[in-house]
């Protein structure tokens, strides 16, 4: 029998996500939403249109925002469902999501905004730390809808000071809490590390900080897709901006996130910027930047989902859309067990130990970029890099390994590129 789920893009309803007879998922806009002179549609990937998409056509974008791997495994089976079934999950988790979307049973109506949240009081913060390994997004808890996208340990959370809570229903979070992780030593400092140097040498970063509890260290990311809204009579509120992943913007399944697994290329990446940004020339630039300080630190992992598209209200003018700040940033190089190989290629090269300067050029020649401007940018943003070092403090033992080889990798750029 066929089952629904009602699709709500803020707080309008723009489509119908179905599970047909045969068990496959497929989307339908709805009319009203279509015939809505101020309708967008909910990704790159599904331009508005009357006719349905096929599994085929909707899996990216609406399992790109189910958690991966064994994080989805083990989601699936304290909910009691498949770990492969995306509609059961989505209807299990899908209330607080990535972006604006929510997902409520069909002809359900999406709840009054009533900002619910649970504090956590100390023992009840280390607790789910804890267990974070075995309940995922703490999937199975009463009230609690939360979903993220990745194959890590973390859990959305309300942060207001020292206090963190948890949304209920489908409040919104603030943050994105994840914990250390026991088989990679230090990877809340690594993290910690990578975003404040990236800040440090300029790029536009996703705002961290780290806190210990109980000898348990954790790292809490503020949420680029929510703002914080002050209203006349002083009240805070915090309303939800959407978003998607270039996987989900291209229309990619989560597993196959790595260029070589049918992943997207760095020149699709560059392709989607220039046909989706409202700042395009920015944009560019700032994906520019990415790609040459994750070369630098030696951030093997920055596959699709590890950059997103952020769409933003303008009255009267639709959505804008724009390249988010970056995250995930994590020298990955500095653990033996970890591939050598880039999630992405920089002008046909996997491995980065190879990278030349006509690597970049051939990059520049894929991505419509001036090839001066290009090979100019690499030693320009290793030195940046190599005066970031000077500042950051790196106190933690992880921290000064991985400062030492970025250094190394950064002055090697430097004279590469200066041949």
């Amino acid at each position: 029998m066929a089952r629904t789920l009602d699709v709500y893009l803020h707080h309008n309803l723009v489509g119908h996500l179905i599970q047909d007879d045969d068990g496959q998922m497929v989307f339908d806009y709805a009319e009203s939403w279509l015939q809505n002179r101020a309708a967008t549609p909910l990704s790159h990937s599904l331009p508005l249109r009357k006719e349905r998409f096929s599994r085929k056509e909707c899996s990216g974008f609406f399992g790109g925002i189910l958690p991966e791997e064994s994080q989805r495994e083990i989601v699936a089976k304290n909910l009691g469902i498949s770990a492969k079934n995306d509609f059961a999950m989505l209807e299990q988790i899908g209330g607080e999501c990535a972006g604006a979307v929510t997902f409520m049973p069909a002809g359900k109506p999406l709840p009054e905004r009533e900002d619910r949240y649970r504090n956590l009081s100390n023992k009840e913060l280390v607790d789910m730390l804890k267990t974070l390994p075995r309940r995922p997004l703490l999937a199975g808890d009463e009230d609690v809808r939360l979903s993220l996208a990745g194959a890590q340990d973390k859990v959305a959370v309300k942060v207001k000071g020292d206090r963190i809570s948890i949304p209920l229903g489908g409040a919104p979070s603030t943050h994105i809490l994840k914990p250390a992780n026991e088989h990679f030593a230090g990877l809340v400092f690594n993290e910690m590390f990578c975003l404040d140097l990236a800040r440090a040498a300029g790029l536009f970063v996703a705002k961290a900080e780290t806190r210990n509890i109980d000898g348990m260290d954790y790292i809490l990311v503020e949420r680029y897709d929510r703002s914080l809204i002050q209203s006349p009579d002083g009240s805070e509120r915090y309303e939800r901006l959407h978003q998607e992943d270039f996987c989900q913007a291209l229309g990619i399944v989560s597993e196959n996130k790595y260029q070589g697994e049918g992943g997207p290329s760095l020149k699709q990446c560059f392709d989607l910027l220039r046909e989706v940004s409202t700042t395009p020339v920015i944009d560019l630039e700032r994906l520019l930047d990415a790609v040459i300080f994750n070369y630098l630190i030696g951030n093997n992992d920055a596959h699709g989902k590890n950059f997103s598209l952020v769409y933003d209200t303008q009255a009267g003018a639709g959505y804008a859309a724009r390249f988010s700040p970056l995250y995930d940033l994590v020298c990955t190089v500095c653990y033996p067990d970890l591939s050598k190989k880039m999630a992405m290629k920089i002008g046909g090269e996997y491995l980065s130990d190879r990278i030349s300067p006509g690597h970049f050029e051939t990059l520049a020649n894929e991505a419509g970029l001036a090839k001066p401007l290009v090979k100019q940018r690499v030693p320009e943003l290793a030195t940046s890099v190599i005066k970031g070092l000077e500042i950051i403090e790196t106190k933690q033992p992880i921290a000064v390994e991985i400062a030492k080889i970025i250094r190394q990798r950064s002055e090697e750029a430097v004279s590469k590129f200066a041949k």
